[in-house]
């Protein structure tokens, strides 16, 4: 039988540490929470390797670790935030989050993975996050605005609206592009002004509704 728990230190020590998260609160967060429960039952022993893991929706999947982390690192968050998990997927992202912040919202439109989550966090018996359902790419303004948001996947067009459910000084961490090409960034409010950086190199599953419009050229 597969020791989860050793598993989890192991992928802290490992896989997190050694790519420079360095955050102890998410370490201790992604220590804390059994990823194993977020992926189907035939992907349980690999659960904790440094890989992309199919979840239930169709091409949905659970981010690398390390890369998880680094995002989250990215984001800042703070203990009095409230925070938007957009692409909740089967949970393990919101779960984490709701180790750091005040509140959770995570969103997500497939109605299966959205009942999961919700079961999923209710059974783990966090209290601060909610699984909400609706279109990702349309956010979730009614309980906006927030001071962060957290996009649980890759992107290839980040629609404006998403900055305009940021609070003043709010800040959104996502993959932008895919495969090798693609970077987290983060992207920070002030005002009505939004000002984006650099994070790191990263790749990611494409989350659906992010998709670039097909040009024709006649």
């Amino acid at each position: 039988m597969t020791d989860y728990t050793q598993s989890r230190r192991k992928m802290v020590d490992n896989q997190l540490r050694t790519n420079d998260v360095t955050d102890h609160r998410i370490l201790d967060a992604m220590e804390a929470v059994p990823r194993e429960r977020f992926v189907p039952a035939s992907k349980r022993d690999i659960a904790y390797i440094d890989e992309d893991l199919p979840i239930a929706g169709a091409g949905r999947v659970l981010m690398k670790p390390h890369i998880f982390g680094k995002l989250v690192q990215l984001a800042a968050i703070q203990s009095e935030d409230v925070v938007l998990v957009i692409g909740a997927g089967s949970g393990y992202s919101s779960a984490v989050v709701s180790e750091l912040a005040a509140s959770v919202v995570a969103l997500e439109e497939d109605a299966d993975l959205a009942k999961m989550a919700g079961e999923l966090l209710v059974d783990l018996g966090i209290e601060n996050a909610v699984v909400v359902d609706g279109p990702l790419v349309k956010g979730y303004a009614s309980e906006g605005p927030y001071d962060v948001i957290l996009v649980d996947g890759a992107v290839e067009v980040l629609p404006d609206d998403l900055f305009k459910q940021l609070k003043s000084d709010g800040r959104l961490s996502v993959v932008e592009g895919q495969g090798n090409a693609g970077i987290a960034r983060l992207y920070q409010k002030s005002g009505e002004a939004v000002s984006g950086r650099f994070g790191f190199n990263a790749s990611a599953g494409l989350l659906p509704g992010f998709e670039k419009t097909e040009e024709f050229t006649f």
